[in-house]
């Protein structure tokens, strides 16, 4: 038994995986958080088109909506 913890803590180096890392890994998360909101936003806006082709116009559907109440 001839580790101990019980020593200079100004000797030890690092004490996790990739340090020195940390700046450059938050800036790779939050550029990917960004690209997922673009894809996310980009996907949303095709659905949207897609639904108004199917279905018609905003005010259409209000207005067939309120003449046929369920």
């Amino acid at each position: 038994m001839g580790n101990s913890w019980a020593v200079d803590l100004a000797n030890v180096g690092a004490v996790y995986p990739w340090q020195g890392l940390e700046v450059i890994m938050v800036l790779v998360a939050v550029a990917a958080w960004i690209i997922w909101h673009i894809i996310q936003i980009s996907q949303e806006n095709r659905e949207f088109v897609d639904d108004i082709k199917a279905y018609g116009k905003p005010d259409q559907i209000k207005r067939a909506l309120d003449e046929h109440p369920i």
